[in-house]
């Protein structure tokens, strides 16, 4: 097995308003990140710094790669387990401060997700977080910390699970 990925995108600025980077507030933030055949990705800056909010930015991307390799490896080391998750949601949140010179860095990302099992051990299935979490490429690779505040659930005997319309959706029928 090869122990070495390679990971390409190609990024384009789309924000000329036809003066270039003439001023502060005359160009746009906007760009699109391509990557191999998955859908384009439109994104801009935060809105506080005169980006599009209809389009990702970068914080968000980090905290969606964050949640999204927390997930991976959980579901992974939950299948190896033989514990069956039935849903996954995460509410995650990241922080990150401003300097006086403009720049800034992340203090922290806070991942919180919800999970439903069917089968094993509710037990096994919280302590396997603290495996994702140590398994993570992304969290790795970051210097600021990555904290976990899961919940884990017995779904229902009727296979149903959660209470309220904010609830991770129901899984899709084979």
């Amino acid at each position: 097995m090869d122990r070495t990925h390679h990971y390409r995108t190609e990024l384009r600025w789309t924000g000329d308003r036809g003066e270039g980077t003439r001023g502060y507030a005359v160009y746009g933030r906007d760009y699109v990140v391509r990557a191999d055949q998955a859908p384009e990705l439109l994104g801009s800056a935060d809105p506080a710094f005169r980006g599009d909010p209809r389009r990702w930015n970068p914080e968000q991307m980090l905290v969606g790669a964050l949640s999204a390799c927390h997930m991976l490896w959980y579901l992974h080391l939950c299948a190896v387990a033989g514990i069956r998750v039935v849903a996954y949601a995460d509410d995650a949140e990241g922080t990150m401060e401003v300097s006086p010179d403009g720049s800034g860095r992340f203090t922290e990302v806070v991942l919180r997700p919800r999970v439903f099992v069917a089968e094993g051990s509710i037990e096994r299935a919280r302590t396997l977080h603290e495996e994702a979490a140590r398994a993570c490429f992304i969290a790795s690779s970051v210097n600021f910390p990555v904290r976990h505040e899961p919940t884990v659930e017995r779904a229902r005997v009727d296979g149903s699970y959660g209470s309220t319309a904010e609830d991770p959706p129901p899984p899709a029928k084979p």
